[in-house]
């Protein structure tokens, strides 16, 4: 591409979602001026460059152009360098439907298991950041944080215990995905970054981990994202919540 569009990414600390973006700008070698947010406090603003009613991120600037929402941006990303293969020809049609059903379905899942297990093992938000375990005082703050959570995503017991049991479900159908050729090829898809960030944040809850090991859904992430640090142990849902891992 002889000259690019100015690219401004608006994202939150942590977030899959912003991760899956990023990744794929970076692996597309695109120049773009990265926006955090203060995560909590970033919906008004966001509703003020993107539009009423979307306050979610992550949210990109094409030339001023506010091109909302993960998949939005995947497929601007496609119009700007469609020679990248983020769709290609053979699977464009599984990619576009898994980015509305399993990519949002393993994104929310992802969300809501993490701050789930963070629930009863707060000191654990330290090892996102790369550091140990928190400090008493550090505690505090991760509790606050993560009740705050609770109730802006909506999470409770119940739907923890529920997403627990779909798990399984979900990684059959990336399973399918592979299969089909859609993700885990050579070069990444809109579906490999996009359910590679999900699986990814999802390795790093260790009564989760039992359940990727040795599927092939463990190989996606891999691939195209650093893992990360973040490590909640295992132990942190109560018995009987989790699924067995396949034998």
């Amino acid at each position: 591409m002889p000259s690019q569009p100015q690219l401004a990414l608006h994202v939150v600390p942590f977030s899959h979602p912003c991760l899956a973006v990023s990744a794929a700008l970076d692996r597309l070698d695109l120049d773009y001026e990265t926006v955090t947010l203060v995560s909590g406090g970033h919906a008004e603003e966001v509703e003020r460059i993107y539009g009423e009613g979307r306050t979610t991120v992550p949210g990109l600037l094409v030339d001023e152009e506010p091109v909302h929402g993960t998949a939005s941006i995947f497929a601007r990303l496609d119009e700007l360098l469609p020679e990248a293969g983020l769709y290609p020809q053979a699977t464009a049609a599984a990619i576009r439907e898994a980015e509305a059903g399993i990519a949002e379905d393993l994104q929310s899942s992802a969300r809501v298991l993490v701050f789930g297990a963070l629930h009863f093992r707060p000191e654990s938000m330290g090892t996102f950041a790369g550091a140990g375990p928190l400090d008493p005082a550090g505690v505090d703050f991760a509790i606050r944080t993560v009740r705050a959570s609770w109730r802006y995503i909506g999470i409770t017991a119940e739907r923890v215990h529920s997403m627990l049991q779909e798990l399984p479900a979900q990684l059959d159908a990336v399973d399918a995905l592979l299969a089909a050729g859609a993700i885990g090829g050579d070069a990444p898809t809109a579906a490999d970054f996009q359910l590679g960030s999900s699986l990814r944040l999802l390795a790093q809850v260790g009564d989760v981990r039992p359940l990727l090991e040795e599927r092939p859904p463990a190989t996606v992430a891999p691939k195209w994202f650093d893992l990360g640090s973040g490590d909640i142990p295992v132990g942190a849902f109560p018995p009987g919540w989790v699924p067995a891992a396949a034998s």
